[in-house]
């Protein structure tokens, strides 16, 4: 029986979601909580993103396979209940056949908050709005951004693992300002690869900021190498906000899809 579970979590204190022996991580606190609830040894999750060190999630989701289907609204209960303040259980449901919380997954979006100006610095979001120094000028970072969108292979901004692709495709990236005048960006994308967001949102600021021109972003992303004048931002800035799926019957076909290496 696959249990689909939707999460979210401040990822301050967290070293990312993937367990790591004797570090603090949501998959760790998560499957601990499951198996005291459930009264088992364990429990393997499987997570939509894998979420770094300090990256925070209102919209996590993650599926579990168990030998029986649980009272789904005690087990969300109790689990609010043995997890700690900063994991949240939303909701849990019954899986459709062929669902896989990463495989299954049409595209991601994440969010990054900006705070450029002094009179938006708020100590209470201090944990996930990035507070900087300089005036960003969203229109010249739009203008960037839509050299990135599409199909391509994003070596320049991505912590590259052996034998895995760095190709990607960049459906939407935005600038907008909130009513108070807080800098979002919006990036969704199929998938991402290890720091890219942080690195695409390090590149634009660049261009905000005015030390380099807007032809610049197009310029590192074809270059398909790191360049450390492209800086990975810091992770507290940064949201997954939402994650989407086709309806159930194109689930299956969407997992084979998607296990297929990007070329």
């Amino acid at each position: 029986m696959r249990i689909r579970i939707d999460l979210a979590y401040d990822g301050t204190d967290f070293r990312g979601w993937a367990t790591q022996p004797g570090l603090r991580t949501v998959q760790e606190t998560l499957g601990s909580a499951l198996a005291t609830v459930l009264r088992v040894d364990r429990v393997d999750l499987v997570c939509a993103g894998r979420t770094d060190a300090g990256v925070h999630a209102r919209g996590q989701v993650v599926h579990v396979d168990l030998a029986e289907e649980p009272d789904l609204d005690r087990l969300v209960r109790r689990l609010n209940g043995v997890l700690p303040p900063d994991v949240r259980v939303r909701r849990a449901a019954v899986a459709a056949d062929g669902f896989d919380a990463r495989f299954s997954a049409l595209w991601r979006r994440y969010a990054y908050r900006i705070a450029d100006r002094s009179d938006l610095l708020d100590p209470l979001t201090r944990s996930h709005v990035l507070a900087w120094p300089r005036p960003l000028d969203e229109e010249l970072m739009n203008q960037a951004s839509a050299t990135l969108v599409g199909q391509q292979d994003f070596a320049s901004f991505c912590k590259q693992r052996e034998g895995a692709t760095t190709i990607r495709t960049l459906l939407d990236l935005t600038w907008t300002r909130t009513h108070g005048g807080l800098l979002v960006g919006t990036v969704r994308a199929d998938a991402f690869c290890h720091s890219m967001v942080r690195a695409l949102v390090g590149c634009l600021v660049a261009v905000g900021e005015g030390r380099k021109p807007v032809e610049w972003a197009a310029e590192m992303l074809h270059a398909q190498r790191r360049d450390p004048a492209v800086a990975v931002l810091h992770a507290h800035g940064l949201t997954l906000e939402e994650v989407a799926y086709p309806v159930d019957d194109e689930l299956a076909a969407r997992n084979q899809l998607t296990r297929a290496k990007r070329t």
